[in-house]
């Protein structure tokens, strides 16, 4: 559904120039404060992967940027080919690791004990292969893995643990869907990435929107009210909302919070490690 307040303009556009300073200041100075000075990123073809190594290109030098294309051998050829109008652009390093080999294997022996895996279980398992060869090739090359996911998918839970959501540092996690295609149409990234339907590309015609029922457009609105400002339903109601949707999506974000923090520890000391261990005085600044 689209909300009455759509036609008006939205709260969510964003000054390029500034936002991009902004986010490669920090990819330089995080990589800095860890003694590195490369980044591997996973570039998939989609928008966010490319903004992602836009910036890092930006902040650190092509020559510091290296990205792995691991297609599946059901992901569609259009894929390989935009994550390469990339590498050709920037100027970067690349490599292609095809995952099929590692996946089929892993499938076959899961399948010999658990029965025929579904989609959405080969998705995830394809998506933590990719994430083991990108982490991989970052001790191999002293390098740090920069992550490529957005706001709007950490918030509703469409990420896969410990796979696309894993990462050392990750520029995009404070922008929601809608604000990535802005800032990349900004940095340059090609058209014919920003334009096409968001797609994770784990089975033929996947598309995100179509998982999510609910449109990136329509959805990053509701959730700027939600979240950013912190309105109630009641307000969000007069706003133009269906409260059976509103519930249905604080349901969700309030569902996938394990996903966005790390692994709880218990408390048994005094000095417990996420929990204490963690002001400016424990590093000697």
């Amino acid at each position: 559904m689209e909300a009455p307040h759509l036609a008006t303009k939205s709260p969510l556009l964003l000054n390029g120039e500034h936002v991009a300073q902004v986010l490669t200041i920090f990819i330089r100075d995080e990589l800095r404060r860890t003694g590195l000075s490369k980044a591997v990123i996973g570039l998939s073809g989609g928008v966010d992967s490319a903004l992602s190594t836009y910036l890092a290109a930006r902040a650190l030098g092509s020559e510091n940027v290296h990205v792995l294309l691991m297609p599946y051998r059901n992901s569609t050829p259009e894929s390989v080919e935009d994550a390469e109008s990339v590498v050709e652009a920037l100027g970067i390093s690349s490599e292609t690791f095809g995952i099929s080999p590692i996946a089929d294997s892993f499938f076959s022996e899961t399948e010999k004990s658990l029965g025929e895996m579904d989609r959405t279980r080969r998705g995830n398992a394809m998506a933590r292969l990719r994430m083991i060869a990108l982490y991989d090739r970052s001790q191999a090359m002293n390098a740090l893995v920069v992550g490529t996911s957005n706001k709007t998918e950490s918030l509703l839970g469409y990420t896969t643990i410990f796979g696309d959501n894993a990462s050392a540092i990750n520029p995009l996690g404070d922008l929601y869907k809608t604000q990535v295609w802005q800032l990349a149409k900004f940095m340059g990234v090609p058209q014919q990435i920003v334009s096409k339907p968001p797609t994770a590309d784990l089975w033929p015609g996947q598309t995100d929107e179509a998982e999510l029922g609910v449109t990136y457009r329509e959805v990053d609105v509701l959730l700027y009210y939600m979240v950013d400002e912190r309105e109630s339903d009641e307000e969000l109601v007069r706003r133009g909302y269906d409260l059976e949707h509103v519930r249905s999506i604080r349901e969700k974000i309030r569902r996938a919070q394990y996903k966005r923090r790390p692994p709880i520890i218990a408390k048994v000391s005094s000095r417990t490690i996420n929990a204490d261990f963690r002001y400016p005085r424990d590093w000697g600044t």
